[in-house]
């Protein structure tokens, strides 16, 4: 079996493959596959209210805030937000600080106007900028809280009145933190909660209720809200998945995965800060506890480690094709056991 570091689609638990795989050929017993019950019939109503709850008590928020099952991924996020909540000639702010960053910042643009609170941009986006004071005009600030090409991480956020939003698509439910400063949160499922196909979105009803422009329900949160997320046929099975997923995370709940997460990277990141051939690519004090880019100081040594890692059944440790290097991902579903694999693989090819 290979060990797969890679992004995303990324790794899922067994558990949740083996659970998957036992409701497409029958969910529940109830003589239909997980593929072909109704998103309008009870079974899903259910996977839904279970999911729902489970995705609130994770984060510790209150039924204050709505929990959204969406499509087109973070791309159509990007539009979404500013298409709800900024106005023609008003001003949201942006932390640039790493190209899915940059691309949110892109597409708020089209629908009003955008400061640039802080980039790290001049310097290839190896830390987490500062972002001064946050001037009390915005109507809200987005982040995207670990960037996965470049391996940073925001350990403090903000503080602020203004609507404070948050991509966090490759580290949500990772760790403990207060996401009842967040008015919006964002993930794609595909790195941290299920397979490809669905976006989570949690946001505060309050924020509902100061969408800016008429809308088509379908790129409406409130009126996806309203509907309970299906307003169209939603993907049942990668919601299915995602349930499945969480119900994993909480039977090891949040503080533990969030202690087990830090014990990865660190042993992951000693053993890069102890080579003589690789060095970490991001500032230490900003380094991803998801995502450890790496590279060779030797340019040749990076193809070589592939291959060599690549004969020891590990794979996805390939840097994104436009940085190069390695990128190892640690998401909840990779195991302790794993990563000393690809460290005892460092190791091996140093000795040489």
């Amino acid at each position: 079996m290979l060990i797969n570091f890679d992004a995303g689609p990324a790794t899922l638990p067994r558990t949740v493959l083996e659970q998957a795989s036992e409701a497409i050929r029958d969910y529940n017993s109830s003589g239909l596959s997980i593929l072909e019950i109704p998103h309008r019939g009870k079974a899903f109503e259910a996977i839904l209210e279970e999911a729902n709850s489970l995705v609130k008590t994770l984060l510790g928020l209150g039924d204050d805030y709505a929990v959204l099952w969406l499509q087109g991924g973070g791309r159509l996020q990007f539009s979404m937000l500013p298409m709800n909540f900024l106005g023609a000639d008003e001003t949201a702010g942006y932390i640039e600080s790493g190209h899915w960053a940059e691309e949110a910042l892109h597409n708020a643009v089209l629908y009003g106007h955008a400061e640039v609170l802080g980039s790290s941009k001049e310097d290839q986006y190896r830390y987490i900028p500062d972002w001064g004071t946050i001037p009390e005009h915005l109507q809200y600030v987005h982040l995207t809280s670990n960037n996965t090409i470049y391996g940073t991480q925001f350990f403090r956020f903000p503080e602020t009145d203004v609507p404070l939003v948050a991509d966090m698509s490759s580290e949500l439910f990772s760790r403990k933190l207060d996401y009842s400063r967040f008015s919006l949160i964002y993930a794609v499922a595909q790195k941290n909660i299920g397979p490809a196909g669905v976006t989570l979105v949690v946001v505060r009803k309050s924020m509902l209720e100061k969408q800016k422009r008429t809308l088509p329900g379908i790129l409406s949160y409130k009126a996806e809200a309203d509907n309970n997320s299906v307003l169209n046929t939603p993907p049942v099975f990668a919601i299915y998945c995602s349930l499945l997923t969480l119900r994993w995370i909480h039977s090891i709940g949040i503080e533990a995965m969030d202690r087990r997460n830090q014990e990865k990277a660190d042993l992951l990141y000693t053993a890069i800060d102890n080579s003589k051939l690789f060095y970490g690519v991001a500032r230490k004090e900003d380094r991803s506890l998801m995502n450890v880019c790496f590279r060779a100081h030797d340019d040749s040594h990076t193809q070589a480690f592939l291959d060599f890692a690549r004969e020891r059944n590990i794979t996805g440790i390939k840097g994104h094709r436009s940085v190069g290097g390695f990128r190892a991902s640690l998401y909840n579903a990779i195991g302790i056991e794993a990563v000393q694999q690809l460290v005892d693989a460092l190791h091996a090819f140093e000795k040489g």
